[in-house]
């Protein structure tokens, strides 16, 4: 007899924790692989959060979040997109409000429709929870399309899921996009959810999102990318009241709240200057794009700090084997996709280690060539 749940065969160990894993045990390798920023929190958050603490803000907060946060939310998307969004709450991380969100949507046979190449979590968390993901292959500009997702919507089709810019591939969806994007949402009635946790790193365009053009959107964004605060899982979400309140009762019964000092220090950071974070990182993405696509098939990337060459000899799996071998940690495209043609770089990290990375990523295609 087994005590393990039959949902736990839909879904895998993240093959992102297992290269984390085994870089824990290189020495000094060339790691190109971390998905979070190369910074740390900046001071003035931590001044926040270290005096909420000694304060005594150290209880739950309500299971919305604190209301001066929410109301900062609100008016950050006003300021920065002109856009009013609606039934905010906090949430543990965007991968807690994603979590609430399906599991507040989502039945069994239900189709959820994302774009291939995707971030892990789309997949298997349809998966958990008895949906069918269908992934719109979008290989090899990883241009979201309505020509593309038209033809993969059926009468099961319940959901829409959006990242711009995206993980893996660091593409943006541009706002002419997104308009056609909120049309057929809205002719096929489906729900979308906007994964947004890169919009403050764009390095080419304009920021823009499709809450606001369309009313059954879930928007979804937080701290771990633009304020560094991976491990203090504060995000947030809004969207269609009905659906917020239910996400809401969810969180009462799995995580509660978000963390109480981490809310107060959330609000700081939405009132922080990214200049300097932005321009640091067009310049380590200009450095990696310029440094690879003479020996690579690659794409630059439009934002996040993320870019996904294509291998040479078309098998990103045994390439990134290979690489591993060579002390140089980064993911292969199999994780993120149904293809195994690509790998992912994260450069996130200081410019001599993507300086290293791409002298030994180019030597190593020549062995494959």
């Amino acid at each position: 007899m087994s005590y393990i749940a039959e949902r736990m065969n839909y879904i895998d160990a993240s093959g992102i924790r297992k290269v984390f894993a085994l870089a824990a045990k290189m020495k000094n390798p060339i790691n190109l692989s971390i998905g979070q920023p190369d910074y740390d929190v900046d001071e003035v958050c931590k001044d926040v959060a270290i005096n909420a603490i000694k304060n005594g803000f150290n209880s739950y907060t309500q299971t919305w979040g604190i209301e001066e946060l929410r109301e900062a939310v609100q008016e950050y998307y006003q300021d920065k997109f002109g856009v009013k969004i609606s039934n905010v709450m906090i949430t543990c991380g965007v991968s807690g409000g994603l979590f609430l969100a399906l599991l507040a949507t989502v039945n069994p046979g239900d189709e959820v429709i994302f774009a291939d190449p995707y971030f892990v979590m789309y997949k298997h968390l349809v998966n958990l929870l008895g949906g069918k993901p269908v992934c719109v292959d979008t290989y090899p500009d990883f241009h979201l399309t309505t020509e593309k997702i038209e033809p993969v919507i059926t009468n099961k089709t319940k959901i829409l899921i959006l990242n711009s810019p995206s993980n893996p591939t660091g593409l943006t969806i541009p706002k002419e996009d997104l308009v056609k994007i909120a049309e057929l949402a809205k002719k096929y009635k489906l729900l979308v959810i906007t994964d947004e946790i890169y919009e403050s790193l764009l390095y080419d365009e304009k920021p823009s999102t499709i809450a606001g053009m369309y009313d059954q959107v879930i928007l979804l964004n937080g701290f771990s990318k633009n304020a560094a605060m991976t491990g203090w899982r504060v995000g947030y979400a809004a969207g269609p009241e009905d659906i917020i309140q239910q996400m809401n009762t969810l969180q009462q019964y799995t995580f509660v709240c978000a963390p109480s000092f981490a809310q107060k220090a959330a609000v700081q950071a939405l009132k922080s200057d990214m200049t300097q974070k932005i321009e640091a990182y067009r310049r380590k993405r200009d450095l990696i794009y310029e440094g690879l696509k003479d020996t690579f098939e690659v794409i630059k990337p439009k934002g996040a700090f993320y870019i996904f060459p294509k291998a040479p000899g078309g098998d990103g799996d045994e390439f990134v084997k290979k690489a591993i071998e060579n002390n140089i940690l980064i993911i292969p495209g199999s994780v993120f996709s149904d293809k195994k043609t690509h790998f992912r770089i994260s450069f996130a990290a200081p410019d001599e280690t993507i300086k290293r990375g791409v002298e030994e990523l180019n030597k190593l295609a020549k062995q494959f060539l």
